[in-house]
Order: C-alpha cells, then sequence, then structure tokens
C-alpha cells in the first residue's frame, strides 16, 4: 500500500498516522478533518479548557507541528463522497487511497425542536467548547439536558464557576443505562452534595421562545416545558444526550453506518478488503465476546490506531485492542474510573463502601464472573480488580479480593 487517506483529524485519525510512521510505513499519508485546526485533545473541553484553566495550545495532541510525520494536511474540509478508490471533499478535491482509514468520530445527537439559539449549545468541538465557555461567562445559572458524561462534567466545571446549575435526565437516575440505577444514583448525590438541582424521571415537551422581549430572563436565556407543566428557565444551557453517526458521505462504500461500521477484530470494515475505522465510529469485533460494541473511549481509540496501523504497513499484528475498555470522568475533585463493560452485567454488588462517595467501588458481574469495575477516586483498588476483570474471576473470587484490601 503506497496511498493512505485517514479521514478525521481527532485523536484516533493522529494515532493512526503516528503509529503508520513508528511501524516504518513510508508511503503517502493525507489527513483529513473538518476543523481548521490541528489534531487536538477533546476531554479537555467540558473541564480544564471551559472553566479557563488550560490555553487551547495545551490540547495539542502532536506538539511542535506535524512536519516529522511527512503527511498531507487537509484541514477544514469535509469528506462528502467515497468510494472503493477515493474519497472526495467538499471543495471537489478527489483523493485516491491503497487503504482508508474512517476516524471521523461522532457528532451530538439533538434533540426535537431543539432551536438554534445563541445561548443553547452542545458539546463536541473547540468551536462549541468557545460559545459554551463565553455564555457561562456571562451566565448566573445553566440548565443541563442529559445527565451523562458531558452533561455532568460540564455541570462541575459550571457548578465550580459559581452558576446555579439544573440538571434534566429522561431515565431514574443518571448513568442508569450504563452504570445501572444503583450506582447512577450515586453520581446523582455527588452532583447534589455540590450544589446542583438534579431532576431524573422527567420529559422534555419543548423548548419556549425566550427571544428579547418574550422572556423573563432579561438576556433572553433559555426555557424548556417539562410533561409535567412546569418550565425550567436558566441564561444559557448545554444539551448531552447521546451521539449518532454520521455516515452520510460513506453511502458509496455500500456498507451498513447506522451503528457505527461493523469491524473485524483488527478494525477491517466488513465488506471491504482496503477500509479500516477506528474510534467512535467504530463498532470493532471483541475478539472473545463477539459481539460489536461502539466503544466511545479515550484509551480504545488510541489501541484501534495501533492495531490498524500493523495491518497497513503489513507487520504481524501483536496489538489488541478493546479487551478490558478504559474511561474515566474528572467531576470536581473526584475521577470515575470504569474498567471493562457494563452492559454485560446482570448485577452490580458494591466492593466496598466507605460510607462517602469517595472510595466506593462497584462490581458488575454477568454468570458470576466479573465484567467491569466501577470505582469512585479508588486507583489503587481499581488497579486490582483491572487484572480480576481481564481474566472474568469468579464472584468468590473478587469477594475474596475485597475483603483482603478491605483488612489493609
Amino acid at each position: 500500500m503506497e496511498h493512505v487517506v485517514v479521514v478525521g483529524a481527532g485523536l484516533g485519525g493522529l494515532r493512526t498516522v503516528e503509529f503508520l510512521r513508528a511501524e516504518g510505513f513510508s508511503g503517502r499519508i493525507i489527513l483529513v478533518g473538518d476543523e481548521p485546526h490541528e489534531p487536538y485533545d477533546r476531554p479537555p473541553l467540558s473541564k480544564q479548557i471551559l472553566a479557563g484553566q488550560w490555553p487551547e495550545e495545551r490540547a495539542v495532541l502532536h506538539r511542535g507541528g506535524l512536519a516529522d510525520l511527512d503527511v498531507s494536511l487537509h484541514l477544514g474540509a469535509s469528506a462528502v463522497g467515497v468510494d472503493r478508490a477515493a474519497v472526495e471533499l467538499n471543495d471537489g478535491t478527489r483523493l485516491r487511497y491503497d487503504a482508508l482509514v474512517v476516524a471521523t468520530g461522532v457528532r451530538p445527537r439533538r434533540l426535537p425542536g431543539q432551536p438554534d439559539h445563541p445561548e443553547l449549545h452542545v458539546l463536541r468541538t473547540l468551536k462549541d467548547c468557545r460559545g459554551l465557555r463565553d455564555s457561562i461567562s456571562r451566565a448566573r445559572s445553566l440548565l443541563v439536558v442529559g445527565a451523562g458524561f458531558i452533561g455532568a462534567e460540564v455541570a462541575a466545571t459550571a457548578r465550580m464557576a459559581g452558576l446555579q446549575v439544573t440538571m434534566l435526565e429522561a431515565l431514574p437516575a443518571p448513568f442508569a443505562r450504563v452504570l445501572g440505577e444503583q450506582m447512577g444514583q450515586l453520581c446523582a448525590r455527588l452532583q447534589t452534595d455540590n450544589g446542583v438541582t438534579v431532576r431524573c424521571g422527567v420529559r422534555l415537551e419543548g423548548f419556549l421562545d425566550t427571544s428579547p422581549g418574550m422572556s423573563r430572563n432579561s438576556n433572553g436565556g433559555i426555557a424548556v416545558r417539562l410533561a409535567d407543566g412546569s418550565i425550567v428557565r436558566a441564561d444559557c444551557g448545554v444539551v448531552g444526550v447521546g451521539t449518532v453517526v454520521d455516515g452520510g458521505w460513506l453511502a458509496g462504500l455500500e456498507v451498513p453506518t447506522e451503528g457505527g461500521l461493523l469491524c473485524d477484530a483488527t478494525g477491517v470494515v466488513e465488506g471491504t478488503g482496503n477500509v479500516y475505522a477506528v474510534g467512535d465510529v467504530a463498532a470493532w469485533r471483541h475478539p472473545t465476546v463477539g459481539d460489536r460494541p461502539r466503544i466511545e473511549h479515550w484509551t480504545s481509540a488510541t489501541e484501534q490506531a495501533a492495531v490498524v496501523a500493523q495491518r497497513i504497513a503489513g507487520k504481524q499484528v501483536t496489538r489488541h485492542a478493546d479487551v478490558v475498555p478504559y474511561f474515566w470522568s474528572d467531576q470536581y475533585e473526584l475521577t470515575l474510573q470504569l474498567v471493562g463493560r457494563c452492559d454485560l452485567a446482570t448485577s452490580v454488588e458494591v466492593l466496598h463502601d466507605p460510607g462517602v462517595i469517595r472510595g466506593t467501588v462497584a462490581g458488575y458481574f454477568a454468570n458470576g464472573a466479573l465484567v467491569a469495575v466501577l470505582a469512585f477516586h479508588a486507583p489503587r483498588l481499581l488497579n486490582r480488580y483491572r487484572k480480576l476483570v481481564a481474566t472474568g474471576a469468579s464472584e468468590h473470587e473478587v469477594r475474596s479480593t475485597a475483603a483482603e484490601l478491605a483488612s489493609r
């Protein structure tokens, strides 16, 4: 393979380029990104950059420019079409490839009737972060629709900046679909203990007209009506209700895209021989479970990029991805860490309960085997359980380990 085109200049795309060069690939690499910026890290967008603690330059992923990677850049350009030989950009450029890597990520899901309002935001890009940061800097109150990780992190950042924050969630508890209701209630406590108003099990009926003169908010903030007839108002808001795959430009490949690009265990998109996918857009076949989860974790994108680079470079694949996924979330003074896959679990058991949120550890089990562990700022404990998740340890073995750790 002499020509590699990587579409998507985020973490997965950049790491693919870096690993290709590290594996000795000497052919031409083209990196396409629809933002004008060089690849940057997204996790700080809801935390340090949103809070103004970091300059934007600190989030750049490859310091000192990309010249050492010998990569041709097409930044600020979107892929609008593709076939089995070339990618077409929105400026009419056609890029021929021997191997194509799709690393375009996902886009935020929008609510039905969600207006284009200057004080209502989603958060995915640096541009989104700038807009939300400007709104927060002028505001006294923030409405968060959706209590997922983006919503929770933005709520924490805004609360620490002194804003009144209200969080709305349709499920019985934050993260109930991901972490289960029991641990979701603990996540809710983390917010309420820090002054956030959390309303779960509520259904949003629509947004109200909050243009100047129509709202009791003098700055023309935002307002929503709930199914119970109540109205919630705030100076600004953010919607974090999940993501969707934007696969329209991939139609020419004639492969399914709705739930992500279906890949084998080494990133090859099924139905193709030279198209790969990494990151949030990719649904890799799990090597042991056999299903194809779409894992939107920072570490997974990096691991997948390493595997794909070895495949394209013609090397023996010695790396593995997503066997034990890892995720973290910084909220207030705590770091939540998760290893494994909660979606496989049929039961949850608290392994360490210090009586406060910090130090709580929960195990997730399926058919008596450990499949995931969630820790609330307990890195030492999590490191012990990580190996047990990888081996699918039994409930008895996990409880024995919990007792041993508790006795120290």
